[in-house]
Order: structure tokens, then C-alpha cells, then sequence
């Protein structure tokens, strides 16, 4: 998952943009959408999704609890009906991990 420092001050993002960010194809994020009812774009009147930073913030833990905890939709539904705080704080912690590793490893490679 890709995050720029520009983009977090953005007030909305295209479903290209969260594509993008999350590495996911754009109707994986439209199938989550029909599915999680708790992801609601506002639309332009062309139909253009734009997502806020809180639909952003859902579609990652929704993209933690299918992708990385290897969940079904159902049992991803139930944790986020039941346990949405503890997924919610175990995803940003695996995601900070992930970020830690990331920037390690770019300061290894400038070590060689």
C-alpha cells in the first residue's frame, strides 16, 4: 500500500487514486463497495466516485481483513459488526510495521 505526503491533504480521491494506493483493481473496489455498506463515495452527477478519507480509511481495513487476515466477506462483515476497534488499531499497526520495513530496507541498500 502506497501513500504519498501530498495526497494526505486531499479532500477526495478518485477510485483511480485509491486503486492506485492500495495496489487493487478498480472493480475489486467497486465489488467491495456493493458489498461493505459502510463505503459511500459521493458520486458526481456523471457518476464519478470520489472517496473521502474515511471511505479510504474503511477500504483499508476492509482491505486488511480480506487480503492480508485472509478472511471471507462474511467473516470480515462480522469483525467489523463486532470488533471493528481491535481490527482497525491491528491494521494500522501492520501497516506502520509494513512502513518500517520498507524504509529499512531502502537504508540497507544505500549501505551497499
Amino acid at each position: 500500500m502506497k501513500e504519498t505526503d501530498p495526497e494526505k491533504n486531499k479532500l477526495y480521491y478518485t477510485i483511480g487514486e485509491v486503486s492506485e494506493m492500495l495496489g487493487v483493481n478498480q472493480s475489486l473496489l467497486r465489488y467491495w463497495e456493493s458489498e461493505f455498506k459502510t463505503i459511500k463515495p459521493k458520486r458526481s452527477p456523471k457518476g464519478t466516485r470520489y472517496y473521502s478519507q474515511k471511505d479510504i480509511e474503511e477500504i483499508k481495513l476492509i482491505h486488511y481483513l480480506l487480503k492480508e487476515r485472509k478472511l471471507k466477506i462474511e467473516g470480515a462483515k462480522q469483525v467489523l459488526k463486532n470488533k471493528r476497534e481491535h481490527a482497525a488499531r491491528t491494521q494500522q499497526v501492520v501497516e506502520r510495521l509494513k512502513s518500517l520495513r520498507d524504509e529499512l530496507a531502502e537504508i540497507l541498500d544505500d549501505m551497499d
